[in-house]
């Protein structure tokens, strides 16, 4: 464990005074909207463009056929304009930095009309996806890589990857929770009262729903929060769909309405941790999730969290749990102590991206 906040006296003054260009998904729920907003509360000005339509509703905002072939060619196509609007933001604004997120649209061009306007502006690349994977990637980005001054990423093999695509500098900074959100709700501290056994919050994906039904047959109850699950619904008797997304307190109060949260890793993004896992941690409710040697560092098996490899030690931790509820509480609140002395909270984690930033 040995994640420390990291104390940023020296770059404070500067950190402060910052006018700062935020590129990044704007739409409710998303997590580049939660770093935008906590930016708002740590430099002087954060100027603020999504690049994606606000709002997108899911099942209704549905990609055209022409745009579905582009971005699987990785050429994706800029129907919010995103490259106009920040060539002319940046025409009349004088910016420290530029903060561009996951932005797979944005041109080089642009990023060198950026240089040529604001030339003393730091631009940075901040994903916690696998930006190495080509699902992630596109034409526009490769070809930026090596116009950024700093490429951040929460994946430590990121680090030498996105070099050998062009990358000058690379930054490690770690999933985090958002500390004014993610909390425990004294309403729900009773383990007896709580009204989920087990609960997984998530998109679908066909290996998380074969331990779904495998854990349903073993007759474990699973509810279900989220998108493409509706295939599911009222099949397996153990399994209640609810079908569509939580966010902000919504979330947290289902989170902490919970006996045990499932945490599944998303294989396409090669993940070893994921912001679910500070979440649910710092809502000091109790995790069992897929076993990763990074999930090792960054919590106590056992006593701060519970990790799994196969289904049927899944399984096995679940029935033991579940018989003795008595364990949750002292696990969940070395796991909430956990987050809160390593620094996984999101202001500590934008403010090593901010100090590297400004010290570089």
């Amino acid at each position: 464990m040995q994640h420390r906040k990291l104390h940023l006296l020296p770059h404070l003054l500067i950190i402060n005074m910052c006018k700062l260009l935020f590129i990044g998904d704007l739409n409710e729920g998303t997590r580049s909207l939660m770093r935008a907003k906590k930016l708002e509360k740590m430099v002087k000005t954060v100027v603020k463009v999504s690049n994606t339509k606000v709002p997108y509703i899911a099942g209704i905002d549905k990609p055209s056929l022409i745009y579905r072939i582009f971005h699987k060619l990785g050429i994706p196509l800029d129907i919010e304009n995103l490259n106009s609007k920040v060539v002319k933001l940046v025409g009349s604004n004088v910016f420290d930095i530029i903060w561009v997120e996951k932005s797979i649209m944005l041109k080089p061009s642009t990023l060198k009309s950026i240089r040529l306007k604001n030339p003393l502006a730091k631009i940075i690349s901040v994903s916690e996806d696998d930006m190495f994977a080509s699902h992630n990637r596109s034409v526009y980005y490769d070809k930026s890589l090596p116009i950024y001054d700093i490429v951040f990423t929460t994946k430590v093999y990121n680090l030498i990857e996105l070099k050998t695509l062009g990358a000058q500098s690379t930054e490690l900074f770690l999933d985090s929770f958002d500390e004014d959100l993610h909390r425990p709700l004294s309403k729900y501290s009773d383990i007896k009262t709580k009204k989920h056994d087990v609960c997984f919050v998530g998109t679908f994906e066909a290996e998380r729903a074969e331990t779904m039904i495998w854990l349903s047959s073993k007759g474990v109850k699973v509810t279900i929060f989220g998108n493409g699950w509706s295939g599911l619904k009222n099949k397996y008797t153990n399994l209640i769909i609810k079908d569509k997304p939580v966010y902000g307190e919504e979330y947290v109060r289902v989170i902490n309405n919970s006996k045990i949260n499932l945490g599944f890793l998303r294989k396409i993004n090669r993940d070893e941790v994921t912001s679910r896992t500070m979440e649910i941690n710092a809502c000091e409710s109790f995790l069992i999730a897929e076993r990763t040697s990074r999930h090792n560092e960054l919590f106590i098996e056992g006593k701060e969290v519970e990790f799994f490899s196969t289904n049927e030690e899944l399984y096995e931790k679940i029935q033991h749990y579940l018989t003795h509820d008595n364990l949750i509480s002292g696990i969940s609140k070395r796991g909430r102590k956990r987050c809160l002395q390593s620094g996984y909270d999101m202001t500590n984690q934008l403010s090593i991206i901010l100090s590297k930033t400004t010290s570089n």
